[in-house]
């Protein structure tokens, strides 16, 4: 059974439908955020940098970011989206980015290669509350699960 190692909260300021998650030390990381985003995919896996697309254009999403010591079992919930990918860290810090890179990042505890599930709620709603009402906060929900990849 995976035991949690660490759990953080996050707000991702969303723009253009486009949020991101890159390696902390920028020079490592070939390609930077948003260079090369690819519209349309929920979740895009890039050398030391992952995308995710929104489903509204510009909000702050809200998500919880996991650091397990294994994969985690799957978990009940009514998932809007999800996928997998692998991700490489150099230093075991990730930086989210925005419209520009975020003050906080999410500690992975050691550099290597991670594998990363991400899944989404608030999706719909999100889409409807930036079109009627404006700007949202909070509305679309991630969890975001990191473990060590096996091999």
């Amino acid at each position: 059974m995976a035991v949690m190692l660490g759990q953080q909260e996050l707000d991702a300021w969303v723009e253009f439908r486009a949020f991101g998650f890159q390696e902390s030390d920028d020079s490592v990381v070939p390609v930077p955020f948003p260079d090369d985003f690819d519209w349309g995919v929920f979740l895009h896996e890039r050398v030391r940098r992952f995308d995710v697309f929104s489903a509204a254009h510009t909000h702050t999403a809200a998500v919880t970011a996991r650091v397990w010591d294994s994969p985690p079992e799957g978990e009940d919930g009514e998932w809007e989206e999800q996928g997998e990918i692998d991700y490489e860290s150099v230093t075991g810090d990730v930086a989210v980015w925005g419209s520009g890179r975020s003050e906080e990042l999410i500690r992975l505890g050691r550099g290597g290669m991670w594998r990363v599930r991400v899944r989404c709620t608030g999706r719909a709603q999100v889409e409807r509350v930036t079109r009627d009402e404006g700007t949202a906060y909070g509305v679309e929900r991630y969890v975001i699960d990191f473990w060590p990849k096996a091999g």
